[in-house]
């Protein structure tokens, strides 16, 4: 039981809780009133002095009364009267508990019963201090929730002669498993998802002002697939059936083109039974978006306008820092072939090597580790990751990608081994995944049964043959751009954090400390 595993401050705190209801207080009540937020409270005195000083007055012409209620984050009792400050979602305010307002019972009761980390409701008028500092005086009060556990504390480090106040709370073991305690001691954390709502919100807006119609497609599929990865599988018992969490939106929102809705999109989640890294979640959160009537230079267009849009609504600017490089969202975007990428940063024009295995013998050359019977289209990847990804600073277009290992999408005219494909990267990262979408049904076809004879059997980006999504192409689905981008990398990106886990409020993690040592150690 959580009793059990107290310490003596905790305990402690727990016999405040049992004597508060003794008592005939309820430490954690139904209703609570709040007027104002902290800056709201702030706000309004700072009207009211305003007001006041225009009209050559001293005082005020009415007092600023306000009900606050949030957590105390600080607590100075000095005999006579007690200082403290509460917290909640808009920020800080001081409060003044005083004998003379109060009593001597009262003021007893706040100094005894409460402890840092307590919810709070409290009543009063806003004054300004001696100090300056805007203050609630404290006229009456009441214990909202008690808190059992005690959070870490704020230090206070002098620096360059000035006092700074920061948390001490930086063990990622315990801010990734316990993140409501990294939520409630660092505000740098909860601003980095208020930003990632918003980014959310921005991307939306983008989409729904150019027609593109939100739709909801299923997480538990029969046939997955979309992406080249390893799913999550699980059994359906009514059904009798195996299935499986998607990987991917693509082959259910291209059967809704087909279906007649030319722009279609979703955010959700996707799931990936894949490693994890500084830049992989098995669970996140992925937007993809399909546009009839496009084709891979059209979604360029659109990707770059929504990027640097939502970052100019979210940050206020199209400039980003990121790994140490302020970085320029503002269109064009450079645009760049993997053959020409390659040509100036490893030397080797991949058109000379037209098979696997004279490409193999290039990597072996240049002792990057690979598969023997890898895929040519894998080989050139290698190639990308090991000399050419890294290069990629400024936002770029990474186009024209091998056939096979890009089965959904069109060739690029009059060349067999390439496709119309382009990722874009950031700082090096991968941002996002788009093509000019196969719209033949018997191409597609064909398409997965090479994979199926390419890649082993248990390779994670050996693409099943989906039945029905060749029927839907074969009703007819008009030309079409299709786009895919992880949101996760989108908010690491706009908030400078170089790990995923830092912008997933509940990231996956192993299942012990031991094991785990590599979140304190893989952040790039």
């Amino acid at each position: 039981m959580l009793q059990d595993e107290f310490n003596d401050i905790e305990r402690n705190r727990y016999e405040k809780m049992l004597a508060l209801r003794e008592a005939g207080i309820e430490p954690y009540p139904t209703r609570v009133i709040k007027t104002h937020t902290t800056a709201e409270a702030i706000a309004a005195f700072e009207s009211a002095e305003k007001a006041a000083q225009a009209a050559g007055e001293s005082a005020l012409a009415e007092p600023v009364k306000a009900t606050l209620a949030g957590r105390l984050r600080a607590i100075r009792n000095m005999g006579k009267l007690s200082f403290a400050h509460i917290e909640d979602r808009d920020g800080k305010v001081q409060l003044l508990f005083r004998l003379d307002e109060l009593g001597a019972e009262r003021l007893a009761q706040f100094v005894n019963d409460f402890d840092l980390g307590d919810y709070i409701e409290t009543s009063g008028e806003m004054f300004r201090t001696r100090r300056g500092e805007v203050t609630l005086q404290v006229m009456n009060f009441k214990m909202i929730a008690k808190a059992l556990l005690v959070l870490p504390a704020d230090k206070d480090e002098v620096v360059n002669g000035e006092t700074v106040r920061h948390s001490t709370l930086t063990d990622p073991e315990i801010r990734f498993r316990q993140r409501y305690v990294d939520l409630a001691v660092n505000p740098e954390v909860r601003e980095t998802f208020k930003v990632r709502a918003e980014t959310v919100k921005a991307l939306r807006s983008f989409l729904d002002e150019r027609s593109f119609v939100e739709v909801e497609t299923p997480i538990l599929q029969p046939v997955y697939g979309g992406a080249a990865a390893k799913p999550f599988t699980t059994y359906h018992n009514q059904l009798k059936q195996e299935l499986f969490l998607r990987i991917s939106f693509e082959l259910y929102l291209k059967r809704l083109v087909v279906g007649g809705i030319d722009r279609v999109y979703e955010i959700g989640r996707d799931f990936r039974n894949e490693g994890v890294s500084f830049k992989h979640n098995p669970e996140f959160t992925q937007l993809e978006f399909y546009m009839a009537y496009a084709d891979y230079l059209t979604i360029m267009e659109l990707t770059e306008q929504m990027v640097s849009e939502v970052a100019q609504k979210v940050l206020g600017t199209q400039i980003i820092r990121f790994d140490g490089h302020e970085i320029d969202l503002t269109p064009p975007w450079r645009r760049l072939t993997i053959r020409q990428g390659l040509i100036e940063q490893a030397g080797v024009d991949i058109n000379d090597y037209p098979t696997a295995e004279a490409l193999s013998a290039v990597l072996k050359e240049k002792g990057i580790a690979h598969k023997p019977d890898a895929p040519r289209g894998k080989l050139i990847g290698l190639l990308m990751e090991e000399y050419l990804e890294p290069t990629l600073i400024q936002p770029t277009f990474l186009m024209d990608y091998p056939r096979d290992i890009s089965p959904l999408a069109k060739n690029v005219p009059g060349d067999p081994n390439t496709v119309e494909r382009f990722e874009g990267f950031i700082a090096g990262v991968e941002l996002c995944n788009a093509f000019t979408e196969l719209n033949d049904p018997i191409e597609q076809q064909n398409r997965f049964i090479e994979m199926g004879r390419a890649y082993a059997s248990d390779d994670e980006e050996r693409h099943p043959l989906d039945e029905d999504f060749v029927r839907a192409l074969a009703y007819g689905m008009p030309p079409t751009g299709g786009f895919g981008m992880g949101v996760d990398r989108l908010v690491m990106f706009l908030t400078g954090n170089h790990n995923i886990r830092e912008v997933i409020l509940f990231p996956h993690l192993r299942s012990t400390r031991e094991e785990d040592e590599e979140t304190k150690t893989d952040t790039k």
